[in-house]
């Protein structure tokens, strides 16, 4: 088995194709060792030390470490765990794991307010972020989800690659805002959740 590497724009995170589906559908990510008990792939990638994050996409998993931590030493060992795991075709979840709610992170924590009246652009909103936005951030390494519409105003969580990466404020503003604003012109501005 041959597991590739890409770099991604967050220069602390690294993106790792296994070259088969990681999750068939969805996204999970791991911001935490204690989140990361729900799979022992994340644990174990946490265990490393200097991890600070990890995503799960639909064929990839992103990386990410501590800052000042480099990739140099720890590539190698993210890879050996990487493949013992997709070798072994281990579970990626414990059973435990597969439902479970990351603190601070469940849809329901915070409420940006969708208003049963906007129903039609949050509808368009979210049909362009699955299908233009999502397959874009997901190359990059990372997850980009709804979180709400309140007042002219997207609001969306970013995770992976895309979080703390430096280009981010960028990529909300100039690109996933500037596309928003152009096809649903309800939307003012887009912001991080």
């Amino acid at each position: 088995m041959f597991i590739e590497t890409e770099t991604t724009p967050n220069p602390a995170t690294l993106k790792f194709l296994p070259g088969e589906i990681v999750m068939a559908s969805g996204t999970r990510e791991f911001t935490s060792p204690e989140a990361a008990a729900a799979s022992p792939l994340a644990e174990a990638l946490f265990a490393l030390g200097d991890v600070t994050g990890v995503l799960y996409g639909r064929d990839f998993i992103a990386v990410t470490i501590a800052p000042g931590s480099e990739w140099a030493p720890l590539k190698p060992q993210v890879l050996a765990l990487l493949l013992d795991h997709f070798v072994a075709q281990a579970p990626l979840f414990t059973s435990a794991g597969a439902d479970f709610v990351v603190p601070g992170e469940a849809d329901d924590d915070v409420d940006y307010g969708d208003d049963p009246a906007d129903a039609d652009i949050v509808e368009q909103i979210k049909d362009l972020i699955e299908t233009r936005v999502r397959p874009a951030v997901a190359n990059d390494g990372g997850d980009i989800t709804y979180r709400g519409f309140r007042e002219g105003v997207v609001y969306l969580k970013m995770q992976g690659a895309c979080s703390g990466c430096p280009s981010s404020t960028a990529t909300l503003k100039n690109g996933i805002e500037q596309l928003l604003k152009h096809y649903v012109p309800e939307v003012n501005e887009v912001r991080a959740a």
